[in-house]
């Protein structure tokens, strides 16, 4: 029987820092959420060991005792954290599940990530990065309304109602707090008002696009100017709808972009591409993330239950593609 190290970061081992945001810890995983994958990963035939953050793996990986690692961690502070422990693994010689150190950084970073789909022709929003509010000194050639969001955040950090600005003042203001509370430049974007959607992708060789997730705020698909922002995650007003309510064009398009996105940044074992799309039906890709949240309340879970099978074996199809390359024998065929 094979042993699966489990490497994440947990939300209760964050100490909050004087001048730390409220969503400081935001990307960090419940315990609750190890947990669960940890059995679902046992329902697969495999030991676990849970390992922990990557200052654990740091003091254990002389001796980890794992075949192979499903990595969720966020890691500890930068743009490359989420490369600290694929890093690790990588000079460990130690096979692990899920992207390796170069797609983690340059996603994570979204004015590098929006640069590789400009390259290969992917659209996404205009954008500028702005590095001390002032610099904003000519905006006369901005078309207003932009959206300020951190370079290098996820789980929506750093986005509330006030990111979506509307003039000069209002731009400059909200620049300067992402500038002087994340630390980190602010990537401006025009704002694309219109539909929000989610695609999960599991696989590698022929990676497998998932039933396309829609946004749903306040009771309304059609969201405008309304947006997923952080203080919307934890609460009732934002609901997953799947499969999307929409037309078998948009679909086809959404998914096709969908995997060129993950192609393009080399995605490996899953990932997350997340979507606007305007209100002449352009479809816009945001971001991608190769490291999404696979709590039992997110996407995946849900895009699992449309797809008729359990979170368990959505687990399996995930460490399934990882074992697949790196030639190890698959504990079944989940589907």
């Amino acid at each position: 029987m094979k042993t699966v190290g489990l490497t994440y970061d947990l939300k209760t081992d964050y100490e909050f820092k004087e001048g730390d945001p409220p969503d400081a810890n935001a990307e960090f995983d419940h315990p609750s959420t190890i947990d669960v994958i940890a059995q679902a990963i046992e329902k697969c035939g495999f030991r676990v060991k849970k390992i922990g953050n990557v200052t654990h793996l740091l003091e254990k990986i002389d001796n980890l005792g794992v075949d192979i690692v499903f990595n969720i961690s966020e890691g500890i502070s930068g743009r490359n954290r989420e490369s600290q422990v694929p890093v690790l693994l990588e000079m460990a010689d130690i096979p692990f599940v899920g992207a390796d150190a170069l797609t983690l950084a340059l996603t994570l970073d979204k004015v590098m990530a929006k640069k590789i789909f400009i390259a290969e022709g992917i659209p996404t929003p205009k954008f500028f990065e702005v590095k001390t509010a002032d610099s904003l000194v000519n905006t006369d050639h901005l078309k207003f309304p932009l959206i300020v969001k951190p370079r290098f955040e996820g789980s929506s950090k750093g986005l509330s109602d006030n990111s979506r600005v509307e003039n000069k003042d209002e731009l400059k203001k909200q620049a300067e707090y992402v500038i002087n509370t994340y630390k980190q430049p602010a990537l401006i974007e025009e704002f694309i008002s219109g539909q929000e959607f989610t695609v999960a992708i599991v696989g590698n060789d022929s990676p497998e696009v998932m039933p396309i997730v829609q946004i749903k705020i306040d009771g309304r698909l059609k969201l405008n100017d309304k947006f997923y922002t952080f203080a919307r995650i934890t609460s009732d007003r934002l609901e997953y709808i799947c499969p999307a309510r929409i037309e078998q064009d948009l679909k086809r398009k959404i998914s096709e972009l969908a995997l060129k996105t993950y192609d393009a940044v080399e995605c490996r074992d899953f990932g997350r591409v997340d979507f606007r799309v305007d209100k002449e039906g352009r479809p816009f890709v945001l971001e991608i993330n190769p490291l999404p949240s696979l709590s039992t309340e997110d996407v995946f879970m849900i895009v699992a239950k449309v797809m008729g099978i359990s979170y368990e074996e959505m687990i399996g199809k995930i460490l399934n593609s990882a074992l697949k390359r790196h030639n190890f024998p698959a504990w079944r065929d989940p589907a």
